[in-house]
């Protein structure tokens, strides 16, 4: 039984005439009744009353124009959930995060706009290490993913900088120099500096160790911390201080205050990274709102 059949005999028994259903129908009359006659040999049954001026549905009929009303409707709305995500107005979107990079306000500008803009896409978030970022990205676990900058294996990617982010030093609130406008990291050269292991963001983790070094010394290093963000948690329990994107600075956390960097300017980027195989419609869009919003 084919859905242009059904398409048929609904219209012939909403008309109740052929001639007039082969009008709805933009065809002519004599297919119409042919395509109706094959129908009615296939379920093996009258379905239609061939009256003087017109058709009646039979007892068989109406059962049929019932179901088949059923069968059109979901039919017609397959096809255009099915197109929808084929113009990337429904549909999912994998989004992968670097731990430190959720907190950045552009990411969340930007996926606050791509929501009032696709509400039909689900978005799905995963958060990873920038290694097992990278991988997921790789291996197409993940459509696009949000990293930080630098990072070695971005560049197997396409990356678009979505911001350039400050740098700034982590204290504990009765630490002496809580009360200054601004640190100058060589003030901290004697004291404990708390880090992140090296794999969850080699990146981050050099432009650290490089602003240190900047500043005319080598770090203590003292405890590592599992994420990047639990740093802070580090410093208000007084192991030491730490260096930390500005965004992850808004956090508001006891006992710990951030102060900007005296004397240096310490970056790092945000970016938002994807394979260079041809991405989804979902996935473009998205793209395309960081253009229009004058990211290059």
């Amino acid at each position: 039984m084919e859905l242009r059949h059904l398409r048929y005999f609904v219209a012939v028994a909403e008309t109740a005439n052929f001639t007039r259903a082969a009008q709805r129908l933009g065809i002519s009359q004599p297919p119409l009744s042919q395509q109706i006659q094959r129908l009615e040999h296939e379920v093996g049954t009258a379905l239609l009353k061939r009256l003087t001026r017109g058709v009646e549905l039979t007892d068989a009929g109406k059962v049929l124009y019932e179901d088949a009303l059923i069968i059109l409707k979901l039919s017609d709305a397959a096809l255009e959930r099915t197109r929808s995500v084929a113009r990337g107005m429904n549909g999912f979107l994998r989004i992968g995060f670097a731990s430190s990079s959720a907190f950045n306000p552009q990411v969340f500008s930007l996926l606050h706009r791509y929501r009032d803009k696709f509400p039909g896409v689900t978005l799905e978030p995963q958060e990873k290490d920038m290694s097992g970022l990278m991988t997921a990205l790789s291996e197409g676990v993940i459509d696009l993913a949000f990293v930080r900058l630098p990072c070695e294996r971005s560049k197997d990617f396409n990356v678009r900088v979505i911001d350039d982010e400050e740098m700034v030093v982590a204290l504990p609130k009765m630490h002496p120099l809580s009360r200054t406008e601004s640190v100058s990291l060589a003030d901290l050269q004697n004291e404990t500096l708390i880090t992140f292991p090296r794999d969850l963001s080699p990146g981050l983790y050099d432009t650290v160790i490089a602003g240190c070094e900047a500043a005319g010394f080598s770090p203590n290093l003292g405890q590592q911390c599992p994420q990047i963000a639990s740093s802070l948690s580090m410093v208000a329990t007084g192991f030491g201080y730490a260096l930390i994107p500005a965004s992850l600075g808004r956090i508001d956390v006891a006992n710990v205050c951030c102060l900007p960097i005296a004397n240096q300017r310490i970056t790092t980027q945000i970016a938002l990274a994807w394979r260079r195989a041809a991405l989804g419609k979902a996935a473009l869009h998205l793209l395309n709102l960081t253009a229009a919003a004058g990211v290059e």
